[in-house]
């Protein structure tokens, strides 16, 4: 997963981020709204944790932009304010979920999860692809009951060519959602060819009736075979 988190406070951030890597989750943070919109506008996130109160704005603002740039990445809610007004403002401008302050990280990384299977998976952690069995909680992927072992870049790789299955994924599209918005630093992607070869090998040792074609120059696309 891919998160982008909102938050200007610096105990409260360096928690979440704390959490969400614990669950090999790539995550990046703004602690302001200028920030916040800038990197929500470029990239795309499978989920964005958003607080309402930053030192420049509303995280409302952001909710508003993303619905008028027709992104949909899905957004929980983040605030200190137990107020109803507030939960229903921003869930009526497109929040998936809204989570007060203080709360357990076990029911964060729960609510992230959720949203994640909503939008991409039908709401589904456990699903079938090609011949594969994949499960999204346990990051695992196997076949009539055995598994195949995936390192974590391999698992995000083959997670975010699932979710854009039968469609063109760009290298830059690719490295920005798996290694995050420092890709930009970059000036080749020889580390994902690399990643790319070890996942088409292990997928090619068994039946998985699922291949990644190259598009030369371009990227790559998943298609069942």
């Amino acid at each position: 997963m891919k998160i982008l988190v909102v938050e200007d406070e610096p105990e409260m951030l360096e928690s979440i981020e704390r959490a969400l890597k614990q669950e090999n989750a790539l995550v990046e943070s703004a602690t302001n709204l200028n920030d916040a919109l800038d990197k929500a506008l470029i990239y795309e996130y499978d989920c964005i944790l958003l607080d309402i109160n930053l030192p420049d704005g509303s995280g409302l603002e952001l909710l508003q932009e993303l619905k008028n740039q027709g992104k949909s990445d899905g957004v929980l809610i983040l605030s200190a304010r137990n107020s109803l007004d507030d939960k229903l403002e921003g869930l009526n401008l497109g929040a998936d979920d809204y989570l007060t302050k203080p709360f357990h990280f076990s029911e964060l990384i729960a609510r992230i999860r959720s949203i994640v299977r909503r939008k991409k998976f039908d709401g589904n952690a456990l699903f079938e692809i090609g011949n594969l069995q994949v499960d999204i909680t346990n990051q695992a992927l196997s076949m009539n009951g055995e598994p195949i072992v995936l390192n974590r870049k391999e698992f995000a790789i083959f997670m975010y060519l699932v979710s854009n299955k039968g469609r063109l994924v760009s290298k830059t599209a690719l490295a920005e959602h798996v290694w995050g918005d420092n890709i930009d630093e970059s000036d080749n992607f020889e580390f994902i060819y690399s990643q790319i070869k070890n996942l088409r090998k292990k997928m090619n040792e068994m039946d998985t009736g699922l291949e990644i074609q190259s598009i030369y120059g371009v990227g790559y696309k998943l298609i069942e075979s």
